[in-house]
């Protein structure tokens, strides 16, 4: 199992937080606290394999950290867990969408079921180092988030929302078997991500299959032209898309 370690971010470090920082460290869980600004979160987050939020009564989380939560878990293909009351909890997935959410506790927290979530966290993420690791690049971070939760069973799925972040995870020496990428984009489209890939001795041999709404003629033989490893509709479902993937890594 690897070594699980723990962002605890709260209001204050209350007694509670205090309490739960020692529960994990008797389950020889390493942890940290945080306040919820950015630049006190950013010091601690990529060095954490999982994220907790440990939601007041009535103190909401300011959408700005929530924000920068959700932007930073996607990337770095991360998840956090939530305490409190279900109505915080529920408010903060209005920002935070459910697919980067591994499970919700609410008060008084049931500390042996959290540890228990920490450990299984902690498995899955194990078990999860011989899965095929798969990069979706695409500026809708909802459709991201609905094909992360299609895959994530399957696949390590990561996200990012534009072709220079892609090529920036990329360059951080991630290292990805497929890459999922819109055709259409702003700023930095599909054709010019692949450009900046197929150029790159790090990344040119890196396979890419196109995501594109477009499903006329002329549309799939502009795609092809780029010589991707395919295409695929937005439309296409659940089942079609782990099939096609299946099919795809069978052939590599």
């Amino acid at each position: 199992m690897t070594q699980t370690s723990i962002l605890i971010i709260g209001e204050k470090e209350s007694f509670i937080i205090r309490v739960l920082m020692k529960k994990l460290e008797e389950a020889h869980i390493q942890s940290v606290f945080s306040l919820p600004s950015i630049d006190a979160v950013n010091q601690h987050l990529s060095s954490v394999s999982l994220v907790t939020y440990y939601l007041e009564p009535n103190e909401m989380p300011s959408t700005e950290i929530l924000t920068y939560l959700s932007d930073h878990l996607r990337q770095d293909n991360k998840e956090i867990i939530l305490i409190g009351e279900p109505s915080d909890t529920d408010a903060v997935q209005k920002v935070i969408p459910q697919s980067l959410v591994y499970k919700v506790f609410k008060r008084p927290l049931d500390y042996e079921g959290y540890i228990l979530a920490v450990n299984m966290h902690s498995l899955e993420v194990s078990e999860g180092v011989n899965k095929k690791s798969i990069l979706i690049v695409d500026d809708d971070p909802n459709y991201m988030s609905l094909i992360r939760e299609w895959l994530k069973d399957s696949y390590k799925v990561s996200m990012a929302t534009s072709g220079l972040r892609a090529m920036k995870w990329l360059g951080a020496e991630n290292k990805v078997d497929l890459i999922l990428l819109d055709y259409e984009m702003p700023v930095t489209d599909g054709p010019q991500v692949l450009e900046m890939l197929r150029s790159d001795e790090e990344t040119k041999h890196i396979p890419v299959i196109f995501l594109t709404g477009r499903g006329d003629k002329e549309s799939v033989m502009s795609v092809m032209s780029l010589k991707p490893q395919g295409y695929l509709l937005k439309t296409i479902s659940r089942a079609e898309l782990l099939d096609k993937l299946s099919a795809f890594f069978d052939r590599a």
